[in-house]
Formats: C-alpha cells, structure tokens, sequence
C-alpha cells in the first residue's frame, strides 16, 4: 500500500496512469471517467451547492464542479495532490491529512449537499467502511447524499472473477467494495455499476 511519500511521487504520473487503465479497459480504473461523469451529473444537476470531497487527488472532479459554481470542501492524504488540485481552484478549502483517522474542524462544522470519494476508500479495510459511512452521514444536510465512486462490485462473486482475471496486477492492499455484504447495513443504498470493476454507490440521508 502506498504512503503519504508515494502519493506525493505518483502526483505528477497520476492522471496519465489512470487514464491510461481507463483507455485499454483494464484493472483497476476500467470505467474510471463513466464514474466521474456519473457523479457530476448528480451533482451538477442540484445547481451550484456545497461539496465535501474525501480523497481529491489532483482535483479532477471537483475541479470541474468547482467551475460550475460549487463550493468545495475536501481532504487528501497526499501534500503533493492537494496543491495540484489547489492550483486549478484557488478558492476551494483543500486539507492535507488522512480523512480516515479524523476530519478537521473545519471541515466537521460545515454541512454539505454532497460528500464524495472517488478511489479513495478502498484503502480502508471493509470492518471499517460501515462505520466511516455512519460518521460521514451527519455532514450532509437533510436529504442530502453520499456518493462513493471506486473498484465496486454488485457480489462477492464478481469481485473474485475480476480478482482471477487482473492475476498478478490485482492489489491484495486493496479493498473493495460489495454492494450485497453493505445493503444489510444500509437499506436505503443504491449502486450503478460502470464497467466491470467500478460504480458508484449511493446513500441518501434522510430528509
């Protein structure tokens, strides 16, 4: 698993090396610019409005809701990433640190229409997503919704006939979503898958 100094490492090589898994349809970004247009559809479709984003990276997404008149709110682990994504919107309020072990009061004390994350939390062990989720929800103002786009699967069993398939490149450092093992523990979740290793998963809170 990569720490702070690798992500500060790949910032420079990130866009390329995502799209370029995205272009030949492979593991683990098949389907990576589907997600990201999903999610700005739902949220650009609300109007200008207030966004948390965990995990910006270098600010692909919500650099382009940025221009779209959102307010962005975010964290990322990476120091390096945060002032790529800093520089494409300067009046964004962008926090460097792992979103996992705490948010900031900064970011704590706000409510957002939107919270999102976009292949970030797949480094979060799956006996910890569920809670992450419950501590998440409260940020968002009444119906508002939590969209967490990623390596994702409907099943078990589709996660491990893409594991089979990616062989050697699958991450063992990495873990991904199920939507059968999370709807148990939230009823009200939704998921659009987008290729055959990414989608989108949704959470409304209630209003």
């Amino acid at each position: 698993m990569l720490d702070k100094s690798g992500f500060d490492q790949w910032a420079d090589g990130y866009d390329e090396t995502v799209g370029l898994s995205d272009r030949n349809h492979t593991y683990p970004f098949a389907g990576y610019q589907q997600v990201l247009a999903y999610i700005r559809r739902q949220v650009t479709a609300q109007g200008p409005c207030s966004v948390l984003d965990l995990g910006f990276g270098t600010g692909t997404l919500t650099s382009q809701l940025y221009s779209q008149g959102c307010s962005i709110w975010g964290m990322d682990f990476s120091p390096k990433m945060r002032e790529a994504a800093q520089a494409k919107m300067p009046g964004a309020h962008l926090f460097a640190g792992d979103f996992t072990a705490s948010l900031p009061p900064a970011l704590q004390e706000r409510r957002y229409s939107f919270i999102l994350s976009t292949y970030a939390l797949h480094h979060l062990p799956d006996q910890q997503k569920p809670a992450f989720l419950r501590e998440l929800l409260p940020l968002l103002v009444p119906g508002g919704c939590l969209l967490i786009g990623d390596v994702a699967f409907a099943t078990r069993r589709q996660l491990e006939e893409c594991r089979a398939q990616a062989g050697s490149d699958w991450d063992e450092d990495e873990f991904y979503f199920v939507y059968e093992e999370l709807l148990p523990l939230f009823p009200a979740m939704t998921f659009q898958p987008l290729s055959y290793c990414a989608g989108v998963l949704s959470l409304q809170a209630p209003c």
